[in-house]
């Protein structure tokens, strides 16, 4: 039965949320809440929760907040105490150290936001959509002693519509993610789920995103640019610059005409940039440094363009 199984949660980010909702709303016994400690934020710099503490703590759940795990005896102590049938972990930020693998019986089980073995690493959702995929998914895994190298347990696959981005993909993937979840939790308390190794072989990665990855290259060709304009949102987003100055690109699409790279043309109240191979993409949304996002129209009759001026310089 679901109350008979006792777990430790470790999550810091809003994707994880919904997963310990729901092992909350099914009856799985959470008896710890694992989080990253508060961490200042905003332009006042004040310190602030993170999504998991705010959500535990709403929700009468335990929190603890180590500053490291790996060497840490009375962390260590406290989680032995507990006895955890299962470590939940989803987007905790904290590599897992092999006594925690080895402590409960049912194993450390991490939420991956891809179709393992693609897309290992800390960003799997902004690259899936920046490397132009249709379809991704979410995967439970045995977390061992590799970077999301553990034998897979379940996966559900999601697609990716021409118009997501990572802000508007993440939700969905972690309410899949969550109902996953339970489902893994009983599969594994049934014995009826085969954990499969994965296929180094077929792996891929999803570094941590850099600022550097959101500045546009323009010798790419326009599908390109814009699969990455969608995949990093919010941050690192996708940037150049414009009479010396940042210019944030929020949203384009591509254009069928023919442009020299980085040259602007104007057509109308309509703004064209010229990509690699030829190609072209219609700017739709933009943010000059220091203003608020605007339309393309705004931005032509705001600063007065004619045509013939370049981006990236």
């Amino acid at each position: 039965m679901p109350h008979s199984i006792h777990l430790v949660f470790c999550g810091t980010p809003q994707f994880a949320v919904p997963t310990l909702e729901r092992l909350v709303d099914v009856g799985f016994a959470v008896d710890s809440v694992v989080t990253q400690p508060d961490r200042p934020r905003g332009r006042g710099m004040e310190m602030a929760f993170s999504p998991i503490k705010q959500r535990a703590r709403e929700l009468g759940l335990p929190v603890t907040q180590p500053d490291r795990i790996k060497n840490n005896e009375e962390f260590r102590t406290q989680l032995a105490t507990l006895k955890p049938d299962a470590i939940i972990v989803v987007g905790y930020g904290r590599i897992i150290p092999q006594w925690m693998i080895d402590l409960p019986p049912l194993g450390n089980i991490n939420l991956h936001a891809s179709l393992l073995p693609k897309y290992r690493g800390a960003a799997p959702i902004q690259w899936a959509i920046a490397s132009g995929e249709t379809v991704t998914g979410v995967t439970t895994m045995r977390i061992d002693a590799g970077l999301d190298t553990g034998d897979i347990l379940l996966q559900k696959e999601i697609s990716i519509a021409p118009e997501d981005t990572t802000e508007t993909l993440a939700p969905r993937m972690a309410a899949v993610g969550a109902e996953l979840m339970v489902e893994t939790l009983h599969g594994l308390k049934g014995g009826t789920i085969r954990p499969q190794p994965q296929d180094d072989s077929t792996a891929t990665l999803a570094p941590l995103l850099k600022k550097e990855d959101g500045r546009i290259d323009f010798h790419r060709p326009a599908p390109e640019i814009v699969n990455r304009t969608r995949g990093f949102q919010p941050w690192p987003g996708a940037y150049t610059t414009f009479r010396g100055k940042n210019l944030h690109i929020w949203t384009a699409r591509q254009d069928g005409r023919h442009l020299k790279e980085g040259e602007l043309a104007v057509d109308g109240e309509r703004l064209i940039m010229g990509c690699g191979s030829g190609s072209a993409l219609e700017l739709l949304e933009l943010q000059p440094e220091g203003r608020k996002r605007m339309a393309a129209r705004d931005f032509v009759h705001g600063y007065h363009l004619s045509g013939g001026e370049r981006l990236g310089e």
